[in-house]
C-alpha cells in the first residue's frame, strides 16, 4: 500500500510540476515573446549589386526553409538589377556600332586640313616611267 501511495505523490507533483511550466507560473511570462527573423535588405540601394553583395546575402530561415516572401523580395531586386545592366549593356553596344560604323564611311580622321586627299591606288603621276 506505501508504494501505491508514493507512486500517487509522485504522480501529482509531476503533473502540478508540468502543469506550472505550461502555463508560466501565474502573471509572468517566463519567454518574451521575439520578433520574427526577416530581412532587412542587406542589398544595397545607392550603388548597382555587386558579386559581393550577392554572396554576403543571407535569408532568414523559416520552419519550413526559407521565408518565399523575403527570397522574392530578393530575386525581384536582382531581377530589376540585371535588366537594367542588359539595357545599358544594349545602349552601349548600339553606340559603339553607331560609331564603328562612321569611322569605317567616314571622312579620313589623318587627313590635314587644306591637303589634297592622297591617291590610294598605284604611284602618283610621273613615277610611273621611272
Amino acid at each position: 500500500m506505501r508504494v501505491f501511495w508514493f507512486l500517487l505523490l509522485t504522480m501529482a507533483v509531476v503533473v502540478a510540476a508540468v502543469t506550472l511550466a505550461v502555463v508560466g507560473g501565474g502573471g509572468s511570462a517566463v519567454l518574451q515573446d521575439v520578433e520574427p527573423e526577416r530581412l532587412t535588405d542587406p542589398l544595397p540601394a545607392n550603388r548597382p549589386v555587386g558579386r559581393a553583395d550577392v554572396e554576403a546575402m543571407r535569408l532568414p530561415m523559416a520552419v519550413r526553409g526559407y521565408r518565399m516572401a523575403d527570397v522574392d523580395e530578393a530575386l525581384g531586386r536582382l531581377g530589376a538589377e540585371l535588366a537594367e545592366r542588359d539595357a545599358h549593356i544594349a545602349e552601349l553596344e548600339s553606340a559603339l556600332a553607331g560609331a564603328q560604323a562612321t569611322a569605317v564611311n567616314g571622312p579620313d580622321l589623318f587627313e590635314r586640313p587644306g591637303e589634297p586627299p592622297a591617291a590610294e591606288d598605284g604611284p602618283q603621276g610621273g613615277e610611273a616611267g621611272r
